[in-house]
């Protein structure tokens, strides 16, 4: 490889946002986490069983400059 195509290549972003979805009812919202990071997985009101359930990521969207 050429030293100007590693001097000319973009930096991946930081942040993603990814889609949350519940386990429960299929309720599903966006999510912001380091690339870096471990995949989400967090507890969270459901408001189509209004009761909180598990939310997992399922897929990422797009990345994000800075947060």
């Amino acid at each position: 490889m050429f030293i100007t195509n590693a001097l000319l290549k973009k930096a991946k972003s930081k942040y993603i946002m990814v889609l949350m979805e519940s386990a429960v009812s299929g309720h599903k919202f966006n999510a912001i986490r380091e690339r870096l990071a471990d995949k989400l997985e967090l507890l969270r009101y459901d408001p189509y069983i209004q009761h909180e359930s598990l939310y997992k990521e399922r897929k990422k969207i797009r990345s994000i400059k800075s947060k």
